[in-house]
């Protein structure tokens, strides 16, 4: 259906390649980690202002939130772009100051949002939709620099360390029905295919302090607790619980240590960790967060030292919406033909995408054939504009006019029935019980 609307917002999408293009390369060779993306942000409000595309800024530090009005405000749908980059130094494009690079390809997503806003502006189409569209880019979706983001929390500038909880806290999301997202794939061995459906892990984020007592590491260890040595068995007390966790929960606990020590010379007495418990429900990340945290005490307590533990909330597991993910599939199939469409199964990572997903109806599907490489290595690159950028935001855009034209029927139809796995009181108190 409403195939010459979907028509004329793919020729605009095209009209503007160039200069989609040139968006995604300016914002790939100035990566920025999460809460930091000034740059970012200001290059997504300059192209705003230039289509004249409303937008509000600084939404959770970093985010720019537009809004293309319809001809009636019966519904309104966001179209997210995220604008963090990750760490990965060893990437050709990466940053010499930080090691950011968009290895994970948020400048990517960040130039099919775009593509979608200018699609649906220029085309002149939105006087034929009974609703909104708000192209939303979103901060600080990659959980890093937990410490860093610990000290914006003591400081009263977040309360949450992703940024679509610190979005949905502040209220950034209260008017919108429905939300998309697409994220580069690695599926398809270079063919043109979209992933859809599937769950994901989600976490518990942490910060772990394992406390000994210094003492010259020759010449009197026997007077010293090592906090090292304390933090080496607290890993291995963890590994000794992985046959307890259940196959499908999917569970990963995967440390780093940030600080093993002041000298060579002197037995370790702060050591710092950080870490997820991730797993596919709430109810087993709860549960085996818990089950860790008494591991690592323990393991602490048959050295000497203490471990002093601060879960954070991280990110809740992904779902995908069935009656909207249906609705998306068919758009794929018509788009790229009835064989472009790989069914996700689940996968261990994780996204804040997730966070949103149970309080609305949400899709997050993976595009195939547009990039190369491991996502999250050097090696991942744009091979194929057209599939990244256009073929990619027109599927997006396909699927909006389908919710959102004949007065908004499609989403009617999504949201008639639906049943939120939390309302938004209920998720905020989930967040605040993590600690």
């Amino acid at each position: 259906m409403y195939t010459e609307l979907k028509q004329k917002v793919y020729d605009s999408m095209l009209a503007h390649r160039e200069e989609i293009c040139a968006l995604a390369d300016a914002i790939g060779a100035e990566p920025e980690l999460g809460f930091k993306e000034e740059k970012t942000a200001k290059k997504i409000a300059d192209f705003f202002a230039k289509h004249n595309i409303p937008y509000t800024s600084g939404l959770a530090i970093t985010g720019v939130k537009g809004v293309l009005h319809g001809k009636s405000a019966k519904r309104r749908i966001a179209v997210l772009g995220e604008l963090d980059a990750v760490p990965c130094p060893n990437h050709p494009l990466a940053s010499k100051e930080t090691g950011a690079a968009h290895a994970c390809g948020h400048n990517v997503q960040l130039a099919i949002m775009a593509a979608c806003a200018v699609g649906l502006q220029e085309s002149g189409i939105l006087r034929e939709l009974d609703g909104d569209v708000v192209p939303f880019a979103v901060p600080a979706e990659e959980y890093v620099e937990i410490s860093y983001r610990n000290q914006l929390r003591d400081q009263g500038k977040l309360h949450y360390f992703c940024g679509k909880e610190e979005l949905i806290r502040i209220g950034a999301f209260d008017d919108i029905d429905i939300s998309m997202m697409m994220h580069a794939s690695m599926s398809g061995d270079g063919k043109r295919v979209i992933d859809t459906g599937g769950t994901s892990n989600g976490f518990i984020g942490k910060l772990i302090r394992f406390q000994g007592k210094a003492a010259h590491a020759a010449a009197a260890p026997h007077d010293g607790v090592n906090a090292l040595n304390a933090a080496m068995l607290a890993i291995q007390a963890v590994n000794a619980l992985r046959e307890n966790f259940r196959e499908e929960d999917y569970v990963r606990f995967h440390p780093i240590i940030t600080k093993g020590g002041d000298s060579v010379n002197v037995v370790p007495s702060d050591v710092r960790m950080e870490s997820y418990v991730r797993a596919k429900t709430v109810q087993a990340m709860i549960e085996t967060n818990q089950k860790i945290n008494q591991a690592i005490k323990y393991a602490a307590m048959a050295v000497g030292a203490e471990a002093e533990i601060q879960d954070l909330p991280g990110q809740l597991p992904m779902i995908n919406d069935q009656k909207l993910n249906a609705v998306y599939e068919a758009n794929v199939k018509k788009r790229l033909g009835e064989n472009a469409i790989i069914h996700l199964g689940h996968l261990a990572g994780s996204t804040d995408m997730g966070d949103l997903a149970h309080i609305m109806p949400v899709i997050h599907p993976w595009f195939g054939g547009g990039t190369t490489g491991i996502v999250h290595s050097a090696d991942f690159r744009v091979t194929d504009p057209e599939m990244a950028y256009f073929l990619s935001a027109a599927t997006m855009t396909d699927t909006i006019i389908d919710l959102l034209a004949d007065g908004a029927a499609g989403a009617e139809n999504i949201l008639r029935d639906y049943q939120p796995c939390m309302t938004k009181e209920a998720y905020l108190g989930y967040l605040a019980s993590v600690k």
